[in-house]
Order: C-alpha cells, then structure tokens, then sequence
C-alpha cells in the first residue's frame, strides 16, 4: 500500500494500467505531460503505444484561447462516450483548463473520472488511483506552494528536451488566463536546472529548450530550492548566468529558450547568445501588435519601437539571428488600419515565422470586459491575411538558403515520408534529406539545401557529421 502526499485517502489501487496523454497547448504543457507520464510510470503504470489501448487517457488541457479549450473539451467528450464500449477505462483532465475550473470540472464535463491542476501535478497517481478503485470522480486543483512539485525527471528523453526555468508569470497582460492557471512568477536555482540539464545529456539529450511563460524574466522572481524552501535573498542568477551554465553541460550541443519579451532583450543577454556556442541562432519574441495603442491596451509593457530596438540589438549582436513571433488580430477596438499597421510592422522586421491567432475572450481577465467587437469573419480575413504575408516571407527567406550547407540536428524518419529523415537547424528551421549510412538520431550533419518551400528546406547531406566549429559558422 502506497503513501498518499495528496491526502485523497487510502487504500491505492496497486495494479498497472496502461496510460496514455493527449496534450494541447504550448511547450510548457508539452513538458508537463512528459513529468505526468514519468510520475505514473514511477508509481507502476506504463505507457500505452497508442490511445485506444490504453486503461486511462488523459487529457492536458490549454485555457490560452478559447478554441483550445473547446478542442480540450471536445476530445473529452468523444472519449468519455467512448467509455461505453471500453469497460473500466478512465478518462481525466490535468492542465490549464482543470486549474482554471477547479473542481467545478466535474460538473462541466459529465462523466470526467478525475482533474489535476497545474499547481499539483504531484498528486495525479494518487488522484488517478482513487478514481480507479471506484470511490468516485476525484480532483485536485488547489494552490500549492511553488517548488513541492518535483517535475525534474523526463518520460523516454529523446534528442530534444524541455526544462521548466521559470514557472508562472507576472506580466498581467489584459488578454491573458496564464497568471490565474499558473501562479505567480518563481525561478529555480541555476544549480537545480543544471543537475537536470546533466542527467539529460547523459541519458542521450542534445537539446535542451529552457521555458518560462517570461522566461527573460528568470532570476528576478523568488528562486526555489529543490525541496521547496525559498533560496537566500529570494533570487537567483539572471538569464544569462544561466545559459553560461548549461553552455558548459558535456553533451548538450544546442540550448534554446522561449518565451521572451522585448524588455529582456539586454546587452548582456545579446552577449551570452553571441559567444557561448550551444546557444541557437533563433528566438521567439511575441510581439502581439505593432500598433502601440493596441499594445497599451494589452498592458504588453513596450512601444513598437521598444521592439523595434531589442530587435536591432539582437542583430547586431547575433547577424542571421532567427527571429519568430506571436500576433493577436481583432483585439477589441482594433481599428482596420492599426491592424494595417501591425501588418506594415511585421515586413519591417521579417519574421522568420509567425503564429498568428484570433482574439477569444479570456473568463477573468481585463479584457473579457471589453466588447469583442471585432466580427468573425473580419478576424478570418485578418489572420489570412498575414498568414499570406508570412508564407510569402517564409518562402523567400528559405529560397535564399538554396545552395548553403546548414547544420541539422538528426530528429529521425520524416512522419510524412519513411523514406527521407528529418532535422532541424540553429536557427529552427524545418530540413528534409535523404539518409545515408550511419545516421542517427541526435547526429549532427551537414546538409546541402537544394530546394526550398514556405515551411520547409529540402536537401542531401554533405560529408560527415558537422564539426563543433561550424556551430556559428553556418548560421540558418
């Protein structure tokens, strides 16, 4: 019989069922559903090769937008009418989605057997075990104190890995559920990402991507030590200390971190990314709007021309710098032409890529108050829009890379084509290529690109795999 750190009462269902989680929403969600899966397969459980083998089907849910939260809701639907045929199967909730209803989850979604919260992750073996020896739905979903969740170990680590820096986010932007579902802003110890960042790299990682919500924001909220006492002084090293410290990992080859804001764009950071050698070519920086009265409605904290500048100081500190972002169209009170001028914004700087999504009230936040007076289709027609612009930058940006040898790191076989294998650039662009003998997963290659669309580069290898040198030397 197992102990109970959730406090949801004894005894646990011993026996192993076969789990299997479906996941929505951003790469800190991603990385949650990898703890989630480690938790349960440390309490007994094992993984299910696909869905519909599988005891239990988890969902991880997103509340960013309002169409996240009705996929969410809508494959939980299907699932639980799926229970019919399925005798003893469950179907729970964890994320974003469960934090923000709390137990009212339940009710909301009929026939749901368990939810856990972002805030007690913990507790899902202990609130999935309760649920399975048919004492009732059971949830989880309250505040917890930040750093008793020990998210640290990965499920199967592959080439590629997430690592949690900087939980919650103080921003307060006016559109925004994120600070409700995920807390307040707290960092781990340099020391504490380190030790995680090592065992990756031993367990075969070459890639590690650092998150937080803000993430140029880790260092200045309480750090937390791994057993969940607050460290001296309630701070811990800033950004770039951090990415010097991971540099030095044998075996990590790339560091990437996401999400930034304009305001972190400081010499120092612009440094660290010039000189130490894993740290990719690329950054991800939201911009939103490029209209300032849009953004000051937002509560974005910066101009247009405040990005304009940290874009500037990135380039000219990192020349090739791959620069992706985040744009909101039909904002309420969005004029046609500030949405021209968020357009006209985004030539100007040459987004490598963009997400580009539709304003969805958020229940709870400032801006659910204002009327969403954009209409649908106008919100239709300005996404398209600049999805058009992006894939015609996309596409000229890729076609100047015909001809360049780019370093990939190896990702394995293409899922649209067994015969060709796929990787990724510094930069974080898309590569297609032909195997050739020895090649791996994890490898590093050089490929000469030959051909280019708007999403993705085409190209044979060229020679063996790449030397440390040609990490800044071949940048795309």
């Amino acid at each position: 019989m197992r102990s109970d750190p959730a406090g949801v009462g004894n005894p646990l269902r011993t026996d192993v069922m076969k789990f299997h989680i479906k996941t929505y929403g951003c790469q800190m969600n991603e990385r949650d559903s990898n703890a989630a899966a480690a938790l349960l397969e440390r309490h007994g459980h094992a993984p299910a090769d696909a869905e519909r083998e599988a005891d239990v089907v988890i969902v991880n849910t997103c509340s960013v937008r309002g169409k996240a939260e009705d996929k969410a809701r809508g494959k939980l639907g299907l699932l639980i009418a799926g229970k019919t045929g399925r005798r003893g199967r469950l179907v729970g909730a964890m994320g974003c989605m469960a934090q923000r209803l709390g137990p009212a989850i339940l009710e909301e979604v009929p026939g749901l057997d368990f939810a856990v919260g972002t805030h007690r992750l913990a507790a899902l073996p202990f609130v999935l075990e309760r649920a399975a020896a048919g004492r009732g739905p059971a949830s989880d979903t309250a505040e917890d104190r930040p750093g008793r969740d020990k998210r640290r170990r990965h499920f199967r680590p592959g080439i590629s890995a997430f690592v949690n820096i900087l939980l919650g986010c103080n921003r307060a932007c006016s559109y925004c559920v994120v600070p409700q579902v995920r807390g307040r802003e707290w960092s781990r110890t340099v020391s504490n990402v380190v030790e995680e960042v090592r065992a990756l790299a031993a367990a075969g990682v070459r890639e590690v991507t650092l998150l937080g919500q803000s993430v140029m924001s880790y260092g200045r909220a309480n750090a937390v030590c791994p057993d969940g006492c607050p460290s001296a002084r309630g701070y811990t090293e800033p950004l770039p200390r951090l990415l010097e410290a991971v540099n030095a990992v044998a075996g990590i080859e790339r560091i990437r971190f996401a999400s930034g804001h304009p305001s972190g764009c400081a010499p120092e950071l612009a440094r660290a990314m010039a000189e130490l050698p894993a740290v990719c070519e690329h950054l991800h920086l939201p911009l939103q709007s490029g209209c300032d009265r849009i953004l000051a409605g937002m509560r974005r904290g910066y101009s247009a021309e405040d990005y304009r500048q940290a874009i500037r100081r990135l380039r000219a500190a990192v020349p090739g710098i791959a620069v992706t972002t985040d744009i909101i169209v039909g904002y309420p009170t969005e004029t046609a032409e500030e949405f021209e001028q968020t357009r006209r914004f985004m030539d100007e700087i040459g987004f490598d890529n963009a997400f580009i999504f539709k304003y969805s009230p958020r229940p709870g936040t400032p801006a659910a108050e204002e009327a969403d007076d954009a209409p649908a289709a106008e919100k239709r027609r300005r996404n398209q829009t600049l999805l058009d612009d992006q894939n015609r930058r996309n596409l000229a940006i890729h076609r100047a890379l015909v001809g360049r040898q780019l370093e990939a790191l190896v990702e394995g076989v293409s899922p649209r084509n067994e015969r060709r294998w796929t990787g990724r650039t510094r930069t974080n662009k898309v590569v297609v290529f032909e195997p050739v003998p020895g090649l791996a997963p994890g490898s590093l290659v050089n490929v000469e690109i030959r051909q280019a669309w708007a999403q993705t580069l085409f190209g044979v290898v060229a020679g063996g795999a790449a030397k440390p040198e040609s990490r800044h030397g071949s940048v795309a």
